[in-house]
């Protein structure tokens, strides 16, 4: 085999493997990856449609697991700047990044990249 058809080989059984996954390992991959990158996500919980809470600069989201079991739970979790007012900045009267919790099952939110990074 020439190098060139050993790297499509080997590309194609990655993918196959990497399609063998569940969700959950190829999240844990992906969020793996993101660690290494670094993000400054941006996290908004809504209610009935209304923006509620911003937590700003998170650099990644987890998925809770059982102490025992290590089976996925359903909530999510992190570490972000509570942007208290709303604004869209991570000011200074904001303080130091605090824990957050929410639920994948009845929470309404959306987590994207920061436009301003």
């Amino acid at each position: 085999m020439t190098p060139h058809y050993r790297l499509i080989t080997l590309s194609c059984a990655a993918l196959l493997v990497l399609a063998g996954c569940t969700q959950e390992t190829q999240n844990r991959l992906g969020r793996t990856m993101q660690n290494w990158t670094g993000t400054d996500g941006v996290l908004e919980v809504y209610s009935g449609g209304k923006l509620m809470r911003r937590f700003m600069k998170i650099d990644k989201i987890s998925t809770g697991t059982g102490t025992e079991t290590g089976a996925s739970r359903p909530y999510r979790f992190g570490y972000g700047i509570l942007d208290a007012n709303l604004d869209g900045k991570a000011g200074k009267e904001e303080g130091d990044k605090v824990y957050f919790e929410f639920s994948d099952y009845s929470t309404e939110y959306v987590f994207y990249a920061s436009p301003t990074s």
